[in-house]
């Protein structure tokens, strides 16, 4: 079945059901089910489908592209890049007088001078402000939380991992993925938090998730919003 509203269309699937209310359901692959009592009018449908209608295109969205998985980067006015959990355009700028390429961050844009207009020179200068954000937030965000333990790390160090958001070794030394930068702060806190518990627990056993559950009691949000969020946090 499909319904029109606000100029947007949509595509979905109502299911009767033995049961007392209506509910909206979306699959990995962005499809849109409706499961109803028995005998419910379109009408009552559609009516929950507007109600909702913001945030079920939203969520629709999110999962096509994720299923799709990350698109090839453009390095030109206006692509967007995350930074602390928010999507921000970028603004290349060609100046030959600069010692370094560098990006700066005003709030709303990502500002990138370079010496040459080149893609690569964009690339490395937004790794290189990836990098560097991501030290100091993680170092901030371990000074917050050391309230909570009473040994500290050994040592922090920023890395480029394929496979892990942070590891904990048994010295206590931590190692954070640069891409953290990307992720909103209370996500980067509980990565951080996460890892300071390995050093009270190594592995993840139930005394692990009880000390992680203590600190950061909604940490499941954070792994979901990782799990939804890691496939766009390319440079």
């Amino acid at each position: 079945m499909n319904h029109t509203y606000s100029g947007e269309t949509i595509q979905f699937e109502i299911i009767y059901k033995n049961r007392s209310t209506i509910g909206i359901y979306l699959d990995v692959y962005g499809h849109i089910e409706v499961h109803a009592p028995k005998g419910t009018p379109d009408e009552s449908v559609i009516r929950l489908l507007e109600d909702k209608w913001g945030v079920i295109l939203q969520k629709s969205r999110e999962m096509k592209d994720r299923l799709n998985g990350p698109q090839e980067k453009v390095y030109d006015h206006g692509e967007p890049f995350l930074y602390l959990g928010n999507s921000f355009p970028i603004q290349v700028l060609q100046n030959q007088e600069i010692t370094k390429d560098h990006v700066l961050f005003d709030g709303k844009t990502l500002r990138i001078q370079v010496k040459e207009l080149e893609d690569e020179r964009i690339q490395q200068a937004l790794k290189r402000f990836y990098y560097k954000q991501c030290k100091a937030l993680v170092e901030k965000s371990i000074a917050v939380q050391q309230r909570h333990f009473k040994t500290k790390p050994r040592s922090t160090r920023i890395t480029d991992s394929q496979t892990t958001w942070g590891t904990c070794d048994g010295r206590r030394q931590l190692t954070f993925n640069w891409k953290l930068s990307m992720a909103p702060r209370d996500v980067i806190d509980y990565v951080v938090v996460h890892e300071m518990c390995h050093m009270v627990h190594l592995n993840h056993d139930r005394s692990f998730w009880r000390l992680v559950g203590k600190i950061v009691p909604d940490y499941k949000e954070k792994e979901k919003w990782l799990a939804l969020s890691s496939w766009k946090m390319t440079v």
